[in-house]
């Protein structure tokens, strides 16, 4: 690893968590996006409109070359000039020659993502042509010397106070920070920048292959301008920006506003085609294809999806990470989950092999992508694709591959680790403070202890053989059920063993994999895949049940992906994957037994967490919260229920815990304004999260797995 790179990424880190206005402003715009997206996609069935809009893009990147030259023939026969540009230099090269041949001192910039991609600005200076941003934002951020923090909102970050004083360096006076004044301040300053402008450049959202036309969507108007007036109009598009026809391009119109900003539709959609009169004069169009790392994207294996992004900016909006600390931290030049990605592809792995590591994995991305990209499968590619090439650290590389793999060994150890941990836990099932270098972890919340004697250990004891069971399923715990909390396993076989379902518990099983997936290892969590395989289905259960939405993934989804190449395991893996379910899910869907709870809870009022893996992974949420209702509790659903509580694994530990203590505080203020005696939740990790949380802030709120709740309701 790059200790110097390491180290100032963290030190962006702590100056950004060091502005709480900054955090608060994307929280707020963040709530506000999603109660406008919710309203302008009303009556529409998003899932179908993103269905589409994926299936399109996969055609333009399999017939990409097919189109490209398609589209330039039709350019050029409407007036345009195309010029395909393999690199960023290349792209610079030719608009600033451009610039110098004709001329031109005055550029007027629309906003452009590439052109901030390919530092086109700097490529301008160096001809003698000055560029002005006439963006707002992009303007303002020009003004402070800064790159934008969001794809479509670039000064997201600044509050008014501090854009009146850069106003007020530009007017030589003091500009009050009142938001309809500095607009009106912006819009006379920019104004005549059209006209001394001898180029115009812009962007664009859509590239319409059947027509050479090009389209942009805004809000400002300052795009119409800066395309119209000046003489020469370049427009800097990226090749994924290419749509077959204008029918496709309708579809990405339709919606990237309602994604994008919460619009039904922006202020502005202007399409051009070719050259046309501009005074006595003919104007000139120049569109240039910017490549720069776009066909090696397309042609990745596994990152090749991400071509399918129309450059919407929501998986920013909807992301705990960018939420608190912004898109100067959680970014290069594009922002966000996408951003991490583009960043690997356009300016190199070194460029992102921090932001990487930042993503907490929360799938908050994947929900709303338009373009259906499993963002976070292609940032864990990536993460492994770091590991690779730096290491994954010295401990983690002894923990996973010397530890993990060799099950009785990391057992064994977990084991004398319940004894170890006396001394600071004495005794008690919860551990309050830990010693000198460690004791960081205990500042927020409490930790669980290592229990005294796993669930693989007390399984016989609590096991019941039915007679005639409904069911045989395989307990899948996991490693916290199993080691942190064998109570939880207990409470899932009480409840189903009552529903006349057998349970038994593999002891060949081991940890899932995902610590090491996560941080980089995929060796080892191909090795664990198979190890978990064989040791599930050994007996041929009926289903396999899991208290952890993770450890459900892991089965369910990436087993199949690191084994579907193996002849051996792919087809087990697909076995594995199609029994494997969350027990909520199992009690509700398959054995349709909600109404065996019914009235046997103690009356309370209860708020209920949606975990991330469950909710956005398995797509499991109704069944918990029927099963609780049902159950006689009281459910007061929390603002946010589905946003993540910053665990994260190792994340809340070793790599970003500043980031996941301010999450969670988000989340423990969200469950604290229920008034809820409890908060549910059906994964463990949250539990040690949330109930570590409320416990070092003394809060009066208990934390337990829905499989308890239900297993106490029956003792009742």
């Amino acid at each position: 690893m790059n200790k110097e790179r390491t180290r100032q990424y963290k030190q962006r880190i702590d100056a950004a968590l060091a502005q709480p206005k900054l955090s608060e402003a994307l929280h707020k715009f963040g709530d506000a996006y999603l109660i406008s997206r919710q309203n302008a996609f009303a009556g529409l069935d998003f899932e179908a409109l993103r269905g589409e809009i994926a299936e399109m893009k996969d055609q333009v990147r399999e017939n990409r070359q097919e189109l490209l030259e398609q589209f330039t023939r039709n350019a050029e026969a409407a007036g345009a000039k195309v010029f395909f540009a393999r690199t960023a230099e290349e792209a610079n090269a030719y608009i600033a020659e451009l610039a110098r041949e004709k001329g031109v001192t005055a550029v007027a910039k629309s906003k452009s993502m590439a052109s901030e991609e390919t530092h086109l600005n700097h490529a301008l200076e160096h001809v003698g042509a000055k560029a002005v941003e006439t963006d707002l934002g992009e303007w303002i951020i020009q003004l402070a010397g800064q790159r934008p923090s969001h794809m479509v909102m670039p000064a997201i970050h600044m509050f008014k106070e501090e854009v009146a004083e850069l106003f007020g360096k530009v007017t030589g006076k003091q500009e009050p920070a009142e938001i309809a004044h500095l607009v009106q301040v912006a819009r006379e300053q920019l104004r005549q920048a059209y006209f001394d402008a001898g180029m115009g450049i812009t962007g664009a959202n859509i590239a319409v292959a059947e027509t050479g036309g090009i389209a942009l969507v805004t809000n400002e108007g300052n795009a119409r301008l800066a395309s119209t007036l000046p003489k020469i109009h370049v427009a800097l598009v990226g090749i994924e920006k290419l749509v077959p026809t204008l029918e496709d391009a309708a579809k990405v119109v339709r919606i990237l506003p309602k994604n994008a900003t919460g619009q039904l539709l922006t202020s502005y959609v202007t399409w051009i085609r070719g050259a046309v009169p501009c005074g006595e004069e003919q104007k000139e169009l120049h569109i240039v294809l910017l490549d720069n790392g776009r066909s090696a994207l397309a042609e990745s294996p596994h990152c090749k999806d991400a071509m399918r992004c129309v450059r919407c900016g929501a998986c920013a909006n909807v992301c705990p990470v960018y939420q608190t600390v912004g898109g100067h931290v959680f970014g290069h030049i594009y922002i966000g989950a996408i951003g991490i990605i583009l960043t690997a592809f356009f300016h190199g792995l070194d460029k992102a092999a921090e932001i990487v590591r930042a993503c907490i994995g929360c799938r908050a991305c994947v929900a709303i992508c338009p373009s259906k990209i499993d963002l976070e499968g292609i940032i864990l590619h990536l993460r492994s694709v770091v590991g690779d090439e730096e290491g994954i650290g010295t401990a983690k590389s002894i923990v996973f591959k010397k530890v993990m793999r060799n099950r009785k060994l990391f057992h064994s150890l977990v084991r004398a680790g319940s004894l170890l941990q006396k001394p600071v836990s004495k005794g008690e099932r919860t551990i309050r403070h830990l010693p000198a270098y460690f004791s960081s972890f205990t500042e927020w919340r409490t930790l669980p202890t290592i229990a005294e004697k796993p669930l693989r250990d007390q399984f016989d004891s609590v096991a019941k053989k039915l007679d005639k069971p409904r069911y045989r399923v395989a307990m899948f715990g996991g490693c916290a059920n199993d080691f942190i909390y064998p109570e939880m396993g207990v409470s899932l076989i009480k409840v189903l063993n009552h529903l006349g379902v057998e349970v038994y518990y593999p002891q060949e099983q081991n940890c899932c994999g995902i610590p090491a997936l996560y941080s980089g290892d995929r060796e080892t969590a191909v090795e664990l895949a198979e190890q978990n395989v064989k040791a599930m289905l050994a007996e041929n259960p009926d289903y396999i049940v899991t208290t952890c939405p993770t450890c459900t993934m892991a089965l369910k989804r990436d087993f199949v992906e690191h084994l579907q190449d193996n002849p051996v395991w792919a087809q087990k893996a697909e076995e594995l994957s199609a029994k494997t379910m969350d027990v909520s899910a199992f009690i509700v869907n398959v054995l349709g037994e909600a109404a065996a709870f019914q009235g046997k809870a103690a009356a309370e009022k209860v708020t209920y967490h949606d975990s991330c893996h469950l909710r956005r992974g398995a797509g499991v949420w109704q069944e918990p919260r029927e099963l609780l209702t049902t159950s006689g509790k009281e459910l007061v659903e929390m603002a946010h229920a589905d946003r993540c509580c910053g665990f994260g694994g190792s994340y809340s530990f070793t790599s970003h815990p500043n980031i996941s203590k301010q999450i969670t505080r988000d989340k423990v203020e969200d469950i604290e304004k229920t008034g809820a005696a409890t908060v549910a939740m059906d994964c463990p990790g949250c539990l040690i999260m949330l109930r570590g949380a409320l416990e070092k802030r003394g809060l009066p709120v208990r934390a337990a797995h829905t499989v308890e709740l239900l297993a106490e309701a029956l003792e009742k």
